[in-house]
Formats: C-alpha cells, structure tokens, sequence
C-alpha cells in the first residue's frame, strides 16, 4: 500500500513537471510568434556580413579604426617587452573573445546574437589592447566561419574591438574608484561592453539605412529592438561568466595577475624581466 502511494505520488509529480514544460514550451512558441509579426523584415546579424554596408559606410568604418589599431599595438608592445611572461594571459584574453564571440544564438526574424568576451582583455591589458585582439578575432572569424566581413571589419572591430573596450574600461574604472567590489566592477564592465557594442551596431545600421518614415532614428531604433530580446540576457550571462573567469585566474595566475592595472589599480609596472616568482 505504502508503495503504491509512493509509485502515484512519482507519477503524479512527473505529470505536473511535464506540464510544466508544455506550458514553457508553448509561451516561448507564442513569444517567437509575437515577435515575427512585430519585426517582420530582413535578415540581421550582431556581426555586419560581408559586402552589407555602402562603399562609402565601409570606408569610413575603417579610417575611424586605425587610430584605435595603432595605439593597440604600441600598448601590447610594451607590455609583452616589459613582461614576457604575460603573453600566455594575452593570448588567453584573445581565445576567450574568439570562443565567446562565434557562439552565434539565433534571434528574432532570423537574425542572431552572441556575447563579445571582449570584457575580460580590457580589464587585463586595457582597451586599446582588445582593440587588436577584437580585430585579430574578426578575422578569423569573416575567414574561417563566414561570420562579419572583410570589407565591414572596420565597422565590426570599431563596435566591438572599439566602443565595447572602452566602455567596459569606464565603467570598471569609474566603479573601483567609487570603491564597489571587484565583482561588481567586473560584472557591470562586461555587461555594459556588451550592451554597447550591439548599441553602436545598430546605430551603424541605422546611419547607412536610415528608414523611409523616421529617418536615421527609426532605423536605430528598430535594429536595437531586434537584437535587444537576446543580447540583453547575453550581455548579463557575459557578465557572470567573465567574474567567474576573474576569480580563477585569481586563483591560479596571481603573479601575472600582480603587474597588472586591473589588480594594482597602477599602469604596468615598468620593471623589465617578467612576472617575479
């Protein structure tokens, strides 16, 4: 008797966790519904693909990106003369935008959204730094998985080799100086890179194809509304993932860790020979 009332209370338990799935299911089912019929249109993507912008966008796109490029290499020069040992965390900080950056997720009408992982090298090595490093990302990901472009790489690396490094170094930076914890600095750093990085994508495309009833704003906004249903819950797992990722270098990289200003709160030491043991 005992036994049979533990097998119903089983079932009983296992039907309520499958309705509850049928009813999670079929909210998503009409959320997705919802959302075609409010954005009805084109095909977008976080990355601009290749050959999407006019000459002109796309040019303009890549002079804005040299200045950032330059100073980009001078910063990784240095710190790479000054500490050798460090090249194994940059290179880290470089394979970490690349994984995070080609999870592409699908979105709204067919377009698709993904996290940066540019938070985590600027905090490290400061966000000229990430500038290279985004664009060196980009690269390989227009050659080798057909996601952005080489003539839209200007455009890409100045969203998210550009204004997402910077934004993030300013929040960062403006919050430690406001004394909240260093988890929060880094979580809001990376979550508000990311924001601003699918921010300055839309105004892109928003400027090059500005809508017939609204102008430029309309377009902006329209773009920001369509990738906004996903980038948001991204740019805030980005932000979580990024301070887990903190902590264990923490752990495990504290001596490289020590030189620089993410942790010193002072530029990169200038003594020359590594990481001292």
């Amino acid at each position: 008797m005992i036994e049979l009332s533990r097998r119903l209370s089983e079932r009983s338990c296992f039907n309520l966790m499958e309705i509850g799935k049928l009813k999670r299911t079929g909210l998503f089912l009409v959320y997705v519904f919802a959302v075609y019929m409010v954005f009805p249109d084109n095909v977008y993507a976080m990355h601009i693909m290749e050959g999407f912008l006019p000459f002109n966008w796309a040019a303009f796109w890549w002079i804005a990106m040299v200045p950032f490029v330059i100073a980009g290499v001078r910063s990784i020069r240095k710190t790479v003369k000054l500490h050798p040992n460090l090249k194994m965390l940059l290179g880290m900080a470089g394979a970490f935008a690349f994984v995070l950056s080609a999870l592409k997720i699908p979105s709204v009408t067919g377009s698709c959204s993904h996290p940066t992982g540019v938070g985590l090298g600027t905090m490290l090595f400061g966000p000229t730094a990430m500038t290279v490093l985004g664009m060196i990302v980009l690269i390989f990901q227009a050659l080798l998985l057909a996601h952005g472009g080489i003539t839209t790489l200007g455009a890409n690396t100045f969203s998210m080799g550009v204004v997402g490094p910077l934004v993030a170094y300013g929040i960062y930076k403006g919050l430690k100086k406001l004394g909240a914890p260093q988890w929060l600095s880094i979580f809001m750093a990376a979550t508000l890179g990311n924001l601003m990085t699918y921010v300055t994508t839309s105004i892109q495309l928003g400027l090059a194809f500005p809508a017939a009833t609204g102008g430029i704003m309309a377009s902006i906004l329209k773009f920001m509304g369509i990738f906004a249903f996903t980038q948001v819950p991204l740019a805030i797992s980005e932000g979580l993932l990024t301070v887990m990722v903190f902590n264990i270098l923490n752990a495990y990289s504290k001596r490289e860790l020590q030189v620089l200003t993410a942790f010193t709160g002072k530029a990169i030491s200038t003594l020359k020979g590594g990481v001292k043991a």
